[in-house]
């Protein structure tokens, strides 16, 4: 492991990956006085926007990454899915605080589970699938219902199957699911009431703070909505932040990692996912926090003193998604002045495609729920939506099916 240097104003940052995560590091380090190279397959990728330099190259092109290596002192990643060889490339050049070994664990579901199990950090029940024989004996074993997942690669409910009864493997997966060496994973069905996640930061120095715990709503498998501060008694929030600190400990975290959880209805709570970047759940913190996660993150990698993550507003943010770019497009000049938009710079517009998000600033989350429902960008909470992100339960309000 290269020595790790202190970096001030002036110094090269790279950026492995150019997605909108890594635009809003840049533009959050440009105030600090960093300057930026980008590392992506695409030209016009919403990092190169804004960084000095950009390398077109892919997440397995050695050249490439020499190239960002030369041109850099100190180099991070803004997403999980990059071979974790290519960051042990980089780490014999130049300094990679976050290090292969997160990435290892947090690209892979079953790693990710079996790391949080040995931690003693609470999970579903789970059990390994390579075959079809093996996913009947798992929904015999963890039970019915169940979600199947794919190890590797999925994302945004990709890769996932929900099973509710045993003629569903034949009926509901794809016929050759099982016909590769792929690896997967059963999971039992969490009945939970609200889904929570808190970001957390972690120096280099072994410094911790977090991010206060959030409510996010799902559309289509989709994060559709954050909720900032999380909607649950002050209680469950704080063992939620505790939970998060326990995960960035346990895993010796550098950076950012974003713990996503279930409340269940008896109060406890089992971590889902784990994601070692900054996160779509933090978006929030740009306008809400005396600190930004993007900033938090930076001043992680490089070592410096961490900064108050304490929200000073309430706010909701709502993802912009590629079929909501017209009415947007429509209604730019007669948005509301609370509702602050971030745009990510990508070309195309698909449906589900996140193209920026907006963020609500109110004095009560009502209020900025309601604002966000008057927004003519995309439909309305229904009743049950709202349900489930404005009750402040503890144990017993209704539960909700995992999407």
């Amino acid at each position: 492991m290269m020595e790790i240097k202190n970096l001030g104003p002036g110094a090269t940052i790279g950026v492995l990956g150019g997605g909108q995560l890594g635009r809003m590091v840049i533009l959050e380090g440009r105030k600090m006085g960093y300057r930026f190279v980008t590392l992506d397959p695409a030209q016009d990728c919403p990092g190169s926007q804004v960084a000095d330099d950009h390398i077109v190259g892919g997440f397995q092109d050695l050249e490439a990454a020499a190239l960002l290596a030369e041109r850099t002192d100190l180099i991070v990643y803004e997403f999980e899915n990059i071979d974790p060889k290519m960051v042990d490339f980089l780490k014999e050049r130049k300094q990679v605080p976050q290090g292969s070994q997160l990435l290892r664990i947090t690209r892979h579901r079953l790693h990710e589970k079996q790391a949080l199990d040995q931690a003693g950090i609470p999970v579903s029940p789970y059990q390994v699938v390579h075959s079809k024989e093996d996913l009947v004996k798992a929904t015999e074993e963890v039970g019915l219902p169940g979600v199947l997942k794919t190890t590797t690669g999925g994302y945004d409910g990709k890769g996932q199957w929900m099973i509710h009864h045993s003629d569903e493997i034949e009926k509901k997966l794809p016929a050759d699911l099982f016909s590769s060496s792929q690896v997967f994973i059963y999971e039992q069905f969490v009945p939970f009431i609200k889904e929570l996640s808190v970001v957390v930061a972690r120096s280099l120095t072994g410094e911790v703070k977090t991010f206060p715990a959030v409510v996010n709503l799902h559309r289509n498998h989709i994060l559709h909505m954050t909720i900032a501060p999380a909607t649950v008694e002050p209680a469950i929030a704080q063992k939620a932040e505790q939970l998060a600190v326990a995960v960035a400990e346990q895993l010796q975290v550098v950076g950012l990692v974003a713990v996503e959880m279930f409340l269940l209805p008896d109060g406890e709570i089992w971590v889902n996912e784990l994601a070692p970047r900054p996160h779509n759940s933090g978006h929030y913190t740009f306008d809400a926090c005396e600190t930004s996660q993007f900033a938090q993150f930076l001043r992680a990698v490089l070592g410096l003193p961490l900064q108050s993550p304490r929200l000073v507003s309430p706010a909701v943010m709502v993802n912009i998604l590629g079929e909501h770019v017209p009415q947007l497009m429509a209604h730019w000049y007669r948005l509301p002045s609370a509702v602050k938009v971030h745009w990510y710079g990508k070309q195309e517009a698909k449906k589900g495609r996140k193209m920026g998000h907006v963020t609500v600033l109110a004095a009560e989350v009502e209020e900025a729920l309601a604002l966000c429902d008057q927004l003519p960008l995309w439909s309305p909470l229904t009743e049950k939506e709202r349900a489930a992100v404005t009750a402040r339960c503890t144990i017993s309000e209704g539960v909700e099916e995992r999407k």
